[in-house]
């Protein structure tokens, strides 16, 4: 009988971490990537779908059911409610981001519960946000690009600036520290200075 185990269960198996490809962008190929988006035919909703996935760590699902209640512009805070177990916070919206949810928000003229709406007053789909990063990674030249590298993509960022363990883990959501140690293991910050 074939073996019949995929390679990303054989990549999840195995103990060095370091065997996994390159899963992320850094922030020169997010800036591609964010002004990629915003050459779509739904530029200014889906450079801010883009923005939010990568800021907050965002899994599609939990993307898709942000809610306009779950905003508080004049705070500039969002709850994120984390799916997978994950614990659910509240994070600080930035000006750039802030923005960009205004100008979007400005360009809606409904009064459904989500954040994030298609042509045809529904919330998007996995699929089409799968479709939306896809399309935005191939105009931007970035090479292949799927959802999960946003969430990753912020995590390496974090982990470049220096910050701990534990705030990497809290602002992903992750209840076991083991899924953010790769974050902090790979950062290239923390070799900085080595030869200098």
């Amino acid at each position: 009988m074939p073996n019949r185990r995929n390679v990303k269960s054989k990549q999840e198996n195995t103990s060095d971490a370091h065997e996994r490809p390159k899963d992320f962008l850094n922030e020169p190929e997010m800036d591609l990537l964010l002004k990629g988006a915003k050459q779509g035919r739904h530029g200014i909703r889906d450079h801010l779908i883009l923005l939010m996935m990568y800021r907050h760590g965002l899994r599609v699902s939990e993307a898709i059911n942000v809610k306009l209640s779950d905003l508080n512009l004049k705070q500039s805070r969002i709850w994120i409610n984390r799916l997978k177990n994950g614990l659910s916070v509240e994070q600080p919206i930035d000006g750039v981001e802030l923005r960009a949810i205004k100008r979007y928000l400005s360009t809606r003229n409904d009064s459904l519960p989500w954040l994030f709406t298609s042509e045809r007053s529904q919330p998007l789909t996995r699929q089409s946000v799968n479709y939306i990063i896809k399309s935005a990674g191939k105009r931007a030249g970035v090479g292949s690009v799927n959802p999960h590298m946003l969430r990753h993509s912020c995590g390496y960022y974090l982990a470049n600036k220096g910050y701990d363990l534990r705030l990497i883990q809290d602002y992903l959501g992750h209840r076991d520290p083991k899924h953010t140690v790769h974050y902090t293991r790979i950062a290239g910050k923390r070799f900085e200075g080595i030869w200098g």
